[in-house]
């Protein structure tokens, strides 16, 4: 249940330093990936991400550890440490983990504490409450390794959805402008200028941006309602989480058989938009500029997709014919 709304109050200098995280941010991944690891409903659409994440953690000998270290640090209520999500880890996961490896004693003692009215922290954690140093490196090793393992069958997908998110909410920025991509970031919030409403976990929240701007990180994981950072003197972020719209469990696919595995994929993207680049089209893939326009280039020759060139970009989108392909394969 609902039970709270963030209010993230703007000026007209922070409308002019909004933006839009440029890759997935794992620690936020692995903070919220961890909710919906121990929620025993809910979450539908990766009820099957659940399921195999349990049996490779298990196979890894990670699920104790995960049990006893993680995932109390993140339980399902209204609170978890910032420090695990620190904002470096916006410039990459290896940068993330870093600063978590070297988060002072003091600012942990302290978020473990003000943790311990929602919950009982654990024995397992005494040694991380008090700011042991060894406790905190280790904690990040095992971050690391949890998202490696929990996160492999699934991290294709995972750059697939947030790509095509974050190429939606730009081109919203780019044809329309901020308050466009303001009001189309989901059903769970609000753009009533100068305020940005979200629903929230619980209780009324609220920050002033005064001109320090907002960065918007799209989340594979994030499940229900946006999250901000606990202390409001951090920098600002609000990770949304995006619409699943493929199934969890995808049925015989005999696409990547006709076509290649890279070219199934690149026709799967450009279906799962009005319209993208090449570029993001590599990025997506995981493909080089150079593959993905190959790729492009004998998809269009097919007559499976269209593209056009605009100034300097080419614009890639789906026709009849493609849809009807990928159809006849759901």
């Amino acid at each position: 249940m609902i039970k709270g709304t963030l209010r993230i109050v703007f000026t007209g200098e922070d409308l002019a330093r909004v933006r839009v995280a440029g890759r997935a941010d794992m620690m936020w991944e692995m903070a919220l990936s961890l909710h919906i690891l121990q929620r025993p409903g809910g979450a539908r659409a990766l009820s099957g991400w659940r399921r195999q994440a349990r049996a490779d953690l298990a196979e890894a000998g990670l699920l104790k550890p995960v049990r006893e270290r993680l995932v109390p640090l993140v339980p399902l209520k209204a609170y978890f440490p910032d420090f695990l999500t620190p904002y470096e880890s916006l410039s990459g996961f290896r940068q993330g983990l870093d600063v978590l490896a070297d988060t002072p004693s003091a600012r942990v003692r302290h978020e473990v504490d003000r943790l311990r009215p929602y919950v009982p922290v654990p024995a397992t954690l005494d040694d991380l409450a008090r700011g042991n140093r060894r406790s905190i490196r280790d904690l990040a090793r095992l971050g690391e390794r949890y998202c490696q393992v929990a996160f492999g069958s699934r991290r294709t997908a995972m750059e697939d959805a947030l790509g095509r998110e974050r190429a939606r909410l730009t081109r919203l920025l780019t044809d329309q402008g901020v308050d466009a991509m303001l009001a189309g970031l989901g059903p769970s919030t609000r753009w009533r200028p100068p305020v940005l409403e979200a629903d929230y976990a619980t209780g009324r929240y609220e920050i002033h941006l005064q001109g320090r701007g907002l960065t918007l990180i799209p989340s594979y994981f994030g499940r229900f309602t946006p999250v901000a950072m606990a202390d409001p003197s951090l920098p600002p972020v609000l990770v949304f989480p995006i619409q699943h719209e493929m199934p969890d469990a995808v049925p015989d696919d005999a696409l990547p058989d006709l076509l290649g595995a890279t070219r199934a994929r690149v026709l799967r993207c450009i279906a799962a938009t009005d319209g993208c680049t090449t570029s993001e089209l590599a990025r997506r893939t995981g493909a080089s500029l150079s593959s993905a326009s190959a790729h492009a280039q004998v998809l269009q020759r097919a007559g499976l997709i269209a593209s056009t060139r605009h100034a300097n970009m080419v614009i890639h989108q789906l026709t009849r014919l493609g849809g009807d392909l990928i159809h006849r394969q759901q």
